[in-house]
């Protein structure tokens, strides 16, 4: 014990010792910097601003114009560059691109190299051939935190293989608004899944030590905070959110995830309660970096800054904007394609309106990351270094990651698995589209090349012909998401299967371009639906979607229901390898499915929203927070709770036999809520407290345990201060209830 407790202190005393080293050198080097390079640091420019052009097109492959790019550095000291500028472009193109920057960068007086920045969400989509795992929305539908960090673990590793440091991910915002268009680059709607995918994949990016290796990467976590509830769903539009509310349910994620180390923050492009987030000294300044003790760097959204006057109307121009947002607590601007804020940074700190203090800790923030992701000692990366780039193993985990997250949410008679030699339609606009599988952020924003960039993966089509056999699969698109194509064609062809594959749901989109004014699924989509269900074929719907769009017109038209959200490049080999029973799915729904779009209820809803006291349109969802079907069979036993008080000082422990008693190996997330009886804020219906993903062989029985503490049992009350209040609590898994008291 005593050489055990010896290599701790030592281990301590190092870690303690790097971290005092790498705050010495900043403030070393920070004490010879000018005015001039401390803005620069500050400064974030896009990478399209210094690319040649042709007709006012972005050359293919990209080439820089090389005096753009030296005045950038040499003349505005830009301390960090962002993005693609186009389309994604090869490894050697983006190490190309890396070790030309750097080697400018090394030429200045303090040699501070560049940190460039990307949005690798999901994979490190802006190169080419570059594994494209499924979207978030469905790996938090896995339940399987260490699957997810494997993933990101890869998505580091490729993002490194292109010299780039710091991935813009992951995105931690609270997908509780169904209509928002990047509902699917979240984790879902519920607090504590988000925190926990949320932790893992921070973790899997930056690895386990304070400065990552040339395998991991800075995360940045998106979109600190509320970003993701507005009024309308419609992106950066406002949102009303009380701050009880929003330290309830959208702050204690990134709270989560600075805790475990993530090193920068991106900020909320949009206003909550009337003032923008980039201009909120209290949520950037008093909470952030004052109550969560955040230590790392944070930075603007894309020209948000510049919105403040430009859009937002609380500045009169962009030099009193940056004073604003500087002053706030905003450390680096995305700014993104000119020197404006740079300029008017330095006159203002020489005005006296930015205190050199806010400057030198910003720069000193932004130093640190640059230290930390090893920049200083290694630059440019090696590319020997990085022999799995795009290899088996990572696309091996890629397609066992997807296998985890389709969800299975209706199975009529058990017409799926389909059995061998069945004669199939695959018919709908999803059908034979890469675009819809991987949606966006796929090799370029929007997502709409995929289905020239990734031609090389399955569709849903192809992978069905290879699973099923070419001669025994049909296909007819019979519309497009917007409009009918040849139904007719597709009634036609329906006369001779068995059973219809209908792929149906959203093509790509992201941010702004992706508002819409009607959740409910495209009328073509519906219309296609209703013809083939008049040839009395069963339907399988295949459901290709960010959000959950609302069928319930169409549903009991279909005898199955399989949702594979974006599941990225091996979403066709999945989904057809589900169809055939060659994966068991074990996916559950990270949100509710909504069944009507004027009640749009989150699953820890109050009582007031339950159909006892609305029964015309409260809580009666499609599908619920947490549903999830199975080829097999798992049932509940022996719910037990280790005392039946729980205290401050003592958790309890709660278990749960979990059996197989199907006949075929399955796995299943075993979800734990727990119900507040009474609270001085009124209680939600139940929320999530723990869970976790088990495998099961047939007539196999394993025992869950979870621990409880009043922490995991915890609201925001009225004076806004975290609580555990005494009284009456229930608890329910899988269909079993326990009761139990806090005292």
């Amino acid at each position: 014990m005593k050489k055990l407790l010896l290599s701790v202190a030592i281990t301590a005393a190092t870690f303690n010792g790097y971290t005092q080293s790498i705050d010495q050198k900043v403030a070393s080097l920070v004490a010879k910097m000018t005015l001039e390079e401390k803005a620069g640091q500050m400064t974030q420019i896009s990478v399209e601003a210094f690319l040649k052009t042709t007709n006012g097109q972005v050359n293919e492959p990209h080439e820089f114009d090389m005096g753009k790019l030296e005045e950038a550095i040499k003349k505005y000291k830009v301390g960090s560059i962002l993005n693609v500028g186009g389309y994604a472009q090869t490894v050697e193109v983006w190490r190309n691109r890396i070790e030309t920057i750097q080697k400018i960068a090394l030429q200045e007086r303090l040699k501070i190299p560049v940190l460039y920045g990307i949005d690798a969400i999901r994979g490190n989509n802006y190169t080419l051939n570059s594994v494209m795992f499924p979207q978030q929305i469905a790996q938090a539908a896995s339940f399987n935190p260490a699957m997810a960090k494997k993933a990101a673990a890869v998505t580091a590793y490729e993002t490194r293989a292109s010299f780039i440091p710091w991935n813009f991910s992951p995105v931690l915002d609270l997908g509780r608004q169904p209509v928002w268009p990047r509902i699917w680059e979240t984790y879902g709607e519920d607090p504590y899944l988000v925190s926990e995918m949320g932790k893992a994949v921070v973790q899997g990016y930056q690895g386990d030590d304070v400065v990552t290796d040339k395998y991991h990467v800075a995360a940045c976590l998106k979109h600190y905070m509320g970003y993701s509830m507005p009024l309308s769903g419609h992106d950066r539009t406002p949102a009303w959110i009380p701050e009880r509310e929003m330290r309830e349910y959208f702050l204690p994620q990134f709270a989560a995830a600075v805790k475990a180390g993530a090193k920068s923050v991106m900020v909320n492009s949009a206003e909550i309660n009337g003032v923008p987030v980039h201009a909120n000294k209290h949520i950037l300044t008093d909470i952030l970096k004052g109550e969560l003790g955040f230590k790392g760097l944070v930075v603007s959204d894309w020209q948000d800054i510049q919105y403040l006057y430009q859009r937002h109307r609380i500045a009169k121009d962009n030099k009193e904007a940056v004073m604003i947002a500087i002053n706030a607590g905003i450390d680096m601007s995305m700014v993104p394609t000119d020197y404006t804020f740079t300029t008017d940074l330095i006159e203002l700190v020489k005005e006296g309106k930015i205190p050199m203090s806010r400057i030198d800790d910003a720069v000193k923030r932004i130093l640190k990351v640059k230290f930390e992701t090893g920049l200083f000692d290694n630059p440019v990366g090696k590319a020997s270094d990085y022999p799995l780039f795009n290899g088996e193993a990572h696309n091996k985990l890629n397609y066992d990651l997807a296998a985890e997250c389709i969800t299975l949410l209706k199975n009529t008679n058990n017409i799926l698995p389909l059995t061998p030699g069945k004669k199939i339609l695959v018919a709908g606009p999803s059908a034979n589209s890469m675009r819809s599988l991987n949606g966006g952020w796929a090799r370029i924003w929007q997502g709409i090349t995929s289905d020239e960039t990734e031609k090389d993966k399955n569709t849903i089509l192809e992978a069905v012909q290879h699973v099923f056999g070419a001669a025994n699969v049909v296909y007819s698109a019979g519309v497009d998401f917007d409009k009918t194509i040849d139904i007719t064609d597709a009634v036609s062809k329906a006369a001779n299967v068995d059973v219809i594959v209908l792929c149906i749901g959203e093509t790509s989109y992201t941010e702004t371009p992706g508002n819409i004014g009607d959740l409910r699924i495209s009328d073509s989509q519906i219309e296609l639906t209703r013809a083939l269900a008049a040839t009395g074929k069963p339907i399988v719907f295949v459901l290709t979607e960010g959000r959950p769009r609302i069928i319930s017109s169409i549903e009991p038209l279909s005898a199955a229901v399989i949702h594979s959200y974006l599941s990225g490049n091996e979403g066709g080999n999945v989904i057809a390898d589900v169809l055939a029973g060659k994966i068991n799915p074990s996916g559950k729904l990270p949100y509710t499915y909504p069944r009507s779009t004027n009640s749009l209820i989150n699953y820890y809803h109050k009582y007031t929203e339950t159909l006892q006291f609305d029964e015309m349109a409260g809580y009666n969802p499609q599908w619920e927070f947490g549903y999830g079907l199975s080829y097999t069979q798992f049932s509940y036993a022996n719910l037990t709770i280790s005392n039946k008080t729980l205290t401050a000082a003592k958790a309890i422990t709660i278990t749960v036999d979990v059996t197989n008693t199907g006949k075929v190996v399955g796995k299943e997330a075993v979800l734990l809520y727990v119900s507040d009886e009474v609270a001085s804020i009124t209680p939600e219906v139940k929320r999530l407290r723990a869970f976790e993903k088990i495998e099961l062989q047939p007539g196999q029985t394993k025992t869950v345990s979870f621990t409880i503490d009043k922490e995991r049992l915890s609201f925001i009350n009225a004076q806004l201060q975290r609580v555990t209040e005494p009284g009456d609590f229930s608890v329910s898994v899988g269909g079993l209830k326990a009761a139990f008291k806090y005292e």
